[in-house]
């Protein structure tokens, strides 16, 4: 029983050693901006290369999570629509636990060539940029105004699942508000989804 408990403790510690508390606060400036991400074509960006004159839409994924299967239609629709609006797009795959496997670069390639990408998808190694937000699920969106603040935190839409029950577009009215110039309305939502896939430290 003693082996045990210590195993559940020391078990314990290693998730507590990477997980994250609390996401970055509304109002702060892009975390990791210059970290270097590796998008799936090869190329090597940051989020400040990736900023548009209007701002920067980040949001953490992977491939296979049912929450992110299940939006795959809004998240290619919102994604397109803010590049429409001159807000920059990455999609970050902070899974490193599962890169060998389900989240790998080459399923990456695969996923998104399925959902014709146009715009960054790109492998966040040992989830430095997932960490520096404190994002903790797949999808969760950042979107942040043209001065680099974050403006919006939280989900694409209030249905984590079914888009027929959609009722309140969070995203797409955040971005339609900050491009107008006006205060947004609801600038945070909870983000409902898969568990990013973090490598525990030893």
């Amino acid at each position: 029983m003693k082996k045990l408990f210590s195993f559940v403790i020391a078990a314990g510690l290693s998730i507590a050693a990477f997980a994250q508390t609390e996401a970055i606060k509304i109002g702060t400036a892009v975390p990791a901006g210059n970290t270097t991400l590796t998008d799936i074509s090869g190329k090597e960006t940051t989020l400040a290369k990736e900023t548009k004159k209007n701002g920067l839409l980040v949001m953490f994924s992977c491939n296979t999570c049912p929450y992110v299967v299940a939006n795959e239609a809004r998240t290619v629709d919102i994604l397109t629509y803010a590049q429409s609006k001159n807000i920059g797009v990455v999609v970050i795959n902070s899974n490193e636990a599962q890169r060998s496997g389900a989240d790998s670069e080459e399923a990456m390639k695969a996923y998104a060539k399925k959902l014709n990408y146009k715009w960054a998808y790109t492998v966040d190694k040992n989830s430095a940029v997932a960490d520096a937000f404190g994002a903790t699920k797949t999808p969760e969106v950042f979107l942040f105004d043209g001065k680099g603040l974050l403006a919006y935190h939280g989900a694409i839409d209030d249905s984590p699942k079914e888009e027929t029950e959609v009722k309140a577009k969070h995203l797409h009215n955040a971005i339609d508000e900050l491009t107008a110039g006006k205060d947004i309305t609801v600038k945070t939502s909870k983000s409902i989804g898969c568990t990013i896939k973090r490598v525990a430290v030893k």
